[in-house]
């Protein structure tokens, strides 16, 4: 029973309560440079699905296209497609809420203006973030000043998640960010037509702001400038810190990102930690009980809402059933001996699932989803010995080439199958020729038109992106990433400031060194000890007295400073100041552009 291409009410509901658009509807930092253009993909999903699309994700790519300021419900307005998410605006008695600000500063102040144009010049009395994912605190900065006194209300150890995802292993993720977003690619049908969740990143100013107040349980109840919220945290789900609220006093259920429009990831293939198919399930029916009958409209950070308490109910346990069942028949397969790939290759969904249009795989997909419930359970490993010590991969190209009978042999074979229609084999096929012998260029052009044909069939929109990211830097420079995490530093803790520069030791060279640094900091009067052991930056609070090399007297954005590069100057130091330039000599850069689809 598949979903019917006549059903029109995706396309009335991402329309209605349309109020303006941005005109035009691009957003530009200072300078002028374009950091979203969302005239772009309107005009690029214009008409009638052409032949190098996939007609199912044609359609979402149409409706994600959908921008501008609409109305949810008396007092509930969102900013959409104006970024990869939605920053939604409750008026409150003085001014306005803002939940999930974007990703960038200069879309979100751009978003706030148009509301303002329409609603009034209304203050920003608080700021929620969702989830502690970059699209939805990113551009706090362009709604609030960064030293602002409003609350920012936030799920319990969003901090800790935001920079764990976002800083940690930020230089990994951001650069794999540009295969899963497809930013570098153009719009139009032989380029990127989104993400499936939204139309694109934008490529602006990320900052971060600390939330003031936690949300620690389900059933917290907080007022904001005269506006009950009451809270449903969910860690686990969408993200390691998420939560959904509900306005009792206008039947409104926000969702966060853990009910949208789509199938979502389980895994994102950026990266991320595998997230527990299990309990978002789990916490769905606790949102359909909690909230669900006692409302009217539930919306949510990413596409549109669903009015009507019978529609939203109807939604919401699609979406329960849709997580519960990929994690359950994972698990009836995979404790029958069958792994990940296996599982994955012949997974039925439903019919009746398989016929609502909200849980089609355009972001997550069913196939990688299975996978990775699998690696959540049992890890990379798949229990075949033969499998436990396998060769990296130019390594195995190399050897692969050699059995198949040398580059030009395993170049005609990975033809062949493209030829056939196999494409998913001449893409492995076609990828050893190419890690065996980086310049060869028949084998690049096999790779290439293999992972471009993959792409315009594909369903799912990252799934498009990466292969078509992938096609363009088979034979070109690859894409450095575009969006930095660098604006998020001033909200770290002292701690993850230390984390994010022990990350980047680099253990070998550092093996013989030794220093230790007492830091002092005089505005939140605490004291850290840092050594370096065995190459390895330990760093900790205490209230010890310890000898070390150095003691440094400073303030925390003074830290900041000195680690960015800007000197010593209003520093106290006692000691060894080599202990500084010891241990920021035996840093390493990330590299923004690392291959990927080339040795």
């Amino acid at each position: 029973m598949p979903a019917d291409f006549a059903d029109r009410t995706d396309y009335d509901n991402a329309n209605r309560g349309l109020v303006a658009v941005l005109e035009p509807a691009e957003v530009r930092a200072d300078g002028g440079r374009v950091v979203y253009d969302a005239a772009g993909f309107a005009a690029a999903t214009d008409g009638e699905c052409p032949d190098t699309v996939n007609p199912s994700l044609w359609r979402q790519a149409q409706l994600t296209a959908i921008h501008g300021l609409f109305e949810v419900t008396d007092g509930i307005y969102q900013i959409r497609g104006y970024d990869l998410s939605n920053m939604t605006l409750v008026e409150s008695d003085n001014g306005v809420i803002v939940i999930d600000p974007l990703v960038s500063a200069e879309c979100a102040a751009a978003g706030l203006s148009l509301y303002r144009e329409h609603r009034g010049e209304r203050p920003v009395t608080a700021v929620i973030y969702t989830h502690s994912h970059i699209d939805h605190f990113g551009g706090v900065l362009g709604v609030v000043d960064a030293d602002t006194t409003v609350p920012i209300l936030a799920p319990e150890h969003f901090l800790e998640h935001a920079v764990s995802e976002n800083v940690y292993a930020g230089g990994a993720m951001l650069r794999r960010g540009m295969y899963h977003t497809g930013v570098v690619l153009p719009v139009g049908a032989t380029g990127t037509l989104g993400a499936g969740l939204g139309p694109s990143t934008s490529t602006g100013t990320v900052g971060l702001l600390a939330p003031t107040v936690d949300i620690t349980h389900t059933g917290q109840e907080e007022n904001l400038d005269g506006v009950r919220i009451v809270f449903q945290v969910t860690p686990g789900t969408e993200a390691p810190s998420e939560m959904n609220f509900y306005f009792p006093d206008r039947r409104a259920l926000c969702m966060a990102e853990n009910a949208t429009h789509n199938l979502h990831n389980l895994l994102t293939l950026r990266g991320a930690e595998v997230r527990d198919a299990r309990n978002w399930s789990r916490y769905l029916a606790e949102a359909v009980e909690m909230f669900g009958y006692d409302s009217d409209v539930a919306f949510a950070s990413h596409h549109w809402p669903t009015w009507g308490t019978e529609n939203l109910i109807r939604f919401l346990t699609e979406q329960r059933d849709l997580y519960a069942y990929l994690h359950d028949q994972t698990l009836r397969q995979m404790n029958k001996g069958f792994v990940g790939a296996e599982i994955a290759e012949d997974f039925a969904m439903p019919p009746a699932l398989d016929a609502a249009w909200h849980t089609h795989g355009y972001y997550g997909s069913v196939s990688h989803n299975v996978k990775a419930i699998y690696q959540r359970y049992l890890g990379w490993y798949d229990g075949n010995p033969a499998h436990l010590w396998q060769h990296p991969p130019e390594a195995a190209a190399a050897r692969y080439v050699r059995a198949i009978g040398g580059i030009d042999a395993v170049v005609a074979k990975a033809q062949e199958f493209a030829d056939e229609g196999d494409l998913r084999f001449a893409a492995e096929l076609a990828s050893h020729a190419v890690f065996a012998e980086p310049d060869h260029k028949g084998a690049k052009s096999v790779l290439t038109e293999t992972l471009t044909r993959l792409g315009y069939g594909s369903e799912c929109a990252t799934w498009r992106n990466n292969y078509l990211v992938g096609a363009s830097e088979v034979d070109g420079p690859p894409h450095p990433a575009e969006v930095s995490a660098a604006g998020m530093a001033t909200a770290l803790t002292i701690t993850q400031v230390f984390d994010s520069l022990a990350i980047r030791i680099d253990g070998p060279r550092a093996w013989d060194a030794t220093t230790s640094i007492r830091w002092q900091f005089s505005d939140v009067s605490e004291t850290y000890r840092m050594e370096l052991s065995n190459g390895v930056l330990i760093h900790y609070p205490t209230n010890r007295s310890d000898p070390a090399d150095l003691v440094v007297t400073l303030t925390k954005q003074q830290l900041l400073g000195l680690l960015a590069g800007a000197g010593t100057d209003g520093i106290g130091l006692d000691g060894d100041t080599s202990a500084i330039s010891t241990i920021v000599g035996l840093t390493d850069e990330a590299d923004p552009a690392f291959p990927i689809v080339t040795p």
